[in-house]
């Protein structure tokens, strides 16, 4: 029997099998949200391409207020899409809106509020310093700068400055598609009918909700019974959707109806590992059919949840060329209750987070924490991370957990 390797060090080889990021293709901006982008944006243009009017008000020339107060006379006015189209000469203002653009000789704006005007006559009490509520061309960004960093997953933000800089298409990395297979005689979908040991099929609903929030594709496989024909006929079909990833649920131990890990090698896998020192999760599989990754989760319902989290996420980061696929997800939190040591098995225990008084947040383990509680893991906030053979905790004591929140669990 192979012996259990590190959390860390199974991940360095998942992300080692992601090879070099997913080929690019070219998107039109109402589909580029959610992806990552292949190479740096740039600026097509200038933006503001003009100087213009950050207020509604008057543009003046500074020179001429500086003996407030004062008169100017109006020679007309600027909106936003109508410039006005002669210079502003000595002793004059222009009536000017928003995002209108400056006319030429004007380097200030008085805003309405700062004047009285009767009929084509303004009168102003204060002094205006050039540059006043005016917008300088080029304030927000000029043309060939770099806007988006490659490896970005795009935001709406992101999107809408990619527009701002007149792109109508971005390159992006193509996304990942993962197949997803069930697996198991006990395991029957939502709606069939249960036999007296069978049970529902949840799984693959909470991974192919993870693969669809880290921006891939998620391949639904269905079910496949403990025969070795149907579990290879399965992964045959993952080939021909060409899935990147081919993720099996359950069937991945060395029991006598665990049959996923046979089916693989005989398909051609070359099996990289299948046991880490961890909980829950320790029976995940690792391996590849070809350019097909392969990760044999467990079958217990937070057992690959919680593998989906450490592993396949990362996974799916890294074909898609996002940085530090594997960055840790953790972050420091205190314990609301005491906890035992722990052994030699990295554990993973779900929590629920609140703010302590001082806003720093607080994690309370769920009371049981078997790995088959589908309502224990749909009620937690995150997980607490025990390393191995940590010392006893007392409540109050920092911790590290990490918080579903923004993870597509």
């Amino acid at each position: 029997m192979s012996a259990m390797i590190t959390v860390e060090e199974a991940l360095a080889r998942v992300l080692a099998s992601a090879d070099a990021p997913l080929e690019q293709e070219r998107v039109v901006l109402e589909a580029a949200y959610g992806r990552v982008l292949a190479h740096d944006i740039k600026a097509l243009r200038t933006q503001p391409p003009f100087a213009n009017s950050a207020m509604d008000g008057y543009a003046v020339r500074a020179a001429d207020t500086a003996q407030a107060p004062l008169t100017l006379t109006v020679i007309g006015e600027s909106a936003a899409g109508h410039a006005f189209r002669s210079a502003l000469g000595p002793g004059e203002a222009l009536r000017i809106f928003t995002g209108a653009p400056m006319p030429e000789g004007a380097d200030a704006i008085v805003i309405q509020e700062d004047v009285r005007r009767e009929g084509d006559r303004i009168s102003l009490a204060a002094a205006a310093l050039a540059g006043d509520n005016l917008r300088q061309a080029g304030m927000d960004f000029r043309a060939g700068e770099a806007l988006i960093a490659a490896g970005r997953r795009l935001t709406p933000r992101d999107v809408a400055l990619a527009a701002a800089a007149n792109h109508t298409h971005v390159p992006v990395r193509r996304r990942a598609r993962v197949a997803i297979l069930a697996t198991g005689d006990e395991l029957v979908p939502p709606g069939g009918t249960l036999g007296p040991a069978q049970i529902i099929a949840s799984n693959n609903y909470a991974v192919a909700g993870l693969v669809e929030a880290t921006g891939a594709i998620a391949i639904d496989l269905g079910i496949a019974v403990d025969e070795l024909g149907a579990l290879r006929d399965a992964v045959g079909r993952a080939r021909g959707d060409r899935a990147d990833v081919l993720v099996t649920l359950g069937g991945a131990s060395v029991g006598d109806y665990d049959l996923v890990q046979q089916a693989l090698v005989a398909e051609g896998m070359e099996l990289g590992f299948w046991r880490i020192a961890m909980r829950p999760g320790k029976p995940l599989m690792h391996g590849r059919i070809g350019a097909m990754r392969v990760l044999g989760l467990p079958g217990n319902p937070t057992s690959s949840a919680v593998c989906a989290v450490l592993f396949l996420r990362p996974l799916i980061r890294a074909l898609h060329g996002e940085p530090d696929p594997g960055a840790d997800p953790s972050q420091p939190a205190r314990l609301a209750v005491d906890l035992p040591a722990n052994g030699p098995r990295q554990d993973y225990m779900r929590a629920s987070l609140g703010r302590g008084p001082d806003g720093i947040l607080v994690a309370t383990p769920a009371a049981v924490q078997d790995s088959s509680l589908v309502k224990t893991m749909a009620r937690a906030d995150g997980l607490i991370v025990r390393p191995v053979r940590a010392e006893p905790a007392k409540a109050g004591d920092a911790c590290r957990i990490i918080p579903f929140h923004g993870l597509g669990v």
